[in-house]
């Protein structure tokens, strides 16, 4: 299944099309360079700021070469900017990289009243792959790469949006990394037989404006975060397996996943919000 999904689009004289989230971002810019820069992929950079995402696009097109390099606005705290995107979206969509991600340091709020980091880190992700669901399967051989993170732990499934507890974006950023691993299971197991793969995996550490919102600093380059994503969307492995979590190019034990219960009921918290 590695290969094949790539050889029928070429044969079909068609590109693979993957989308990227957060694609303005230091990793999310370096993820969409490196699937762009293999050939016969059409990429499709998810921004909100379409200066940016021009920026972003032209950078990649001129170090890849691979002018199927394109921006797409969409807001991924907001369920009705993926809705509309996927309303209006055309063609396949072979590869979802769900990338985005913020940390800001004091609560903040969506327009419709969700805390900012659960609505981006954890729901975005869950709303892209319900948005696309079907076109994914359509599209089939397909595959979602979650980017998570090693740095996780501390979900409350009580008090998922820090109402209760005093808000720390660190303390957030771990809960919501938790749930994104948690949510790989989840929809692994949904789309088990739709052809849709679902696998999580952490980066790489990077000096960016979200690990800087942390305190944190970073080791290593962009290109160098983004090897891992990269590798599950574009290599066989990301068709093989589903419902995995990688750190370095190889699969480790998830423990978040072990819990199928609170797998379920994160889920369907998710599923809650709309």
């Amino acid at each position: 299944m590695g290969t094949d999904w790539q050889d029928q689009a070429r044969h079909r004289n068609s590109p693979i099309v993957a989308l990227v989230t957060g694609a303005t971002g230091a990793i999310g810019q370096a993820i969409a360079g490196r699937i762009a820069s293999r050939p016969g992929y059409e990429v499709v950079l998810l921004c909100r700021d379409p200066a940016k995402g021009a920026a972003a696009v032209a950078d990649i097109q001129r170090r890849t070469g691979n002018t199927q390099v394109r921006c797409a606005l969409a807001d991924l705290a907001r369920q009705v900017s993926i809705a509309a995107l996927a309303k209006r979206w055309a063609g396949p969509a072979h590869v979802l990289v769900n990338n985005a991600a913020v940390a800001p340091r004091r609560r903040e709020e969506t327009p419709e009243g969700i805390e900012l980091q659960f609505a981006t880190n954890v729901l975005g992700y869950f709303w892209m792959i319900t948005a696309f669901r079907e076109r994914l399967a359509e599209s089939a051989p397909a595959r979602v790469v979650n980017v998570a993170s090693y740095w996780a732990g501390g979900l409350d499934l009580k008090d998922l949006e820090f109402q209760r507890r005093p808000y720390d974006n660190d303390a957030a950023y771990l809960q919501s990394k938790q749930a994104d691993r948690m949510l790989t299971i989840a929809f692994a197991d949904r789309l088990k037989d739709t052809g849709v793969t679902v696998n999580a995996c952490h980066p790489g550490d990077v000096a960016s404006t979200l690990s800087r919102s942390l305190g944190f600093g970073g080791h290593e380059s962009p290109d160098q975060a983004a090897l891992t994503p990269a590798w599950l969307a574009t290599e066989a492995i990301g068709a093989a397996a589903t419902g995995q979590y990688f750190e370095g190019q190889r699969a480790v034990q998830c423990r978040f996943g072990a819990d199928r219960e609170a797998v379920k009921a994160l889920y369907r918290a998710c599923a809650g919000y709309g």
